[in-house]
């Protein structure tokens, strides 16, 4: 296990008319190097919502586009912590950030979706 801690690198992606979150755990390394959420070619999240929605997303643009068309809000609930790898397996020492702050700083806010269990679990 490396002993370094890494903070998480971006802002949550949300607007003032954001209605549902979208909660993930913490950004893969692809997601690191790339400095944008669910950049792992393997990953799927942006496919599905693009077969969900009909929106194209082949950029950040149409990609940020779609979550404020669409009134999703992308956050991590992360705020730092060590890892091996980019499984969420492997998170250790974790530090979270304050959802119920955040939540009453966006009223809009209305649902929260999560894209794993180590997430899910933690509620």
């Amino acid at each position: 296990m490396s002993s370094e801690i890494l903070e998480h690198p971006f802002k949550p992606i949300v607007f003032k008319n954001t209605e549902v979150l979208i909660l993930g755990s913490f950004p893969s390394i692809k997601s690191f190097e790339k400095n944008f959420y669910y950049a792992h070619p393997r990953n799927q999240f942006w496919k599905i919502l693009e077969s969900v929605t009909s929106y194209p997303v082949n950029n950040r643009d149409q990609k940020i586009w779609l979550l404020k068309e669409c009134k999703f809000g992308l956050w991590d609930m992360i705020k730092s912590c060590q890892r091996d790898n980019s499984l969420d397996s492997s998170l250790e020492d974790e530090e979270v950030n304050d959802l119920a702050s955040f939540l009453e700083e966006y009223p809009s806010i209305k649902k929260l979706a999560f894209t794993g269990k180590k997430i899910r679990s933690s509620f």
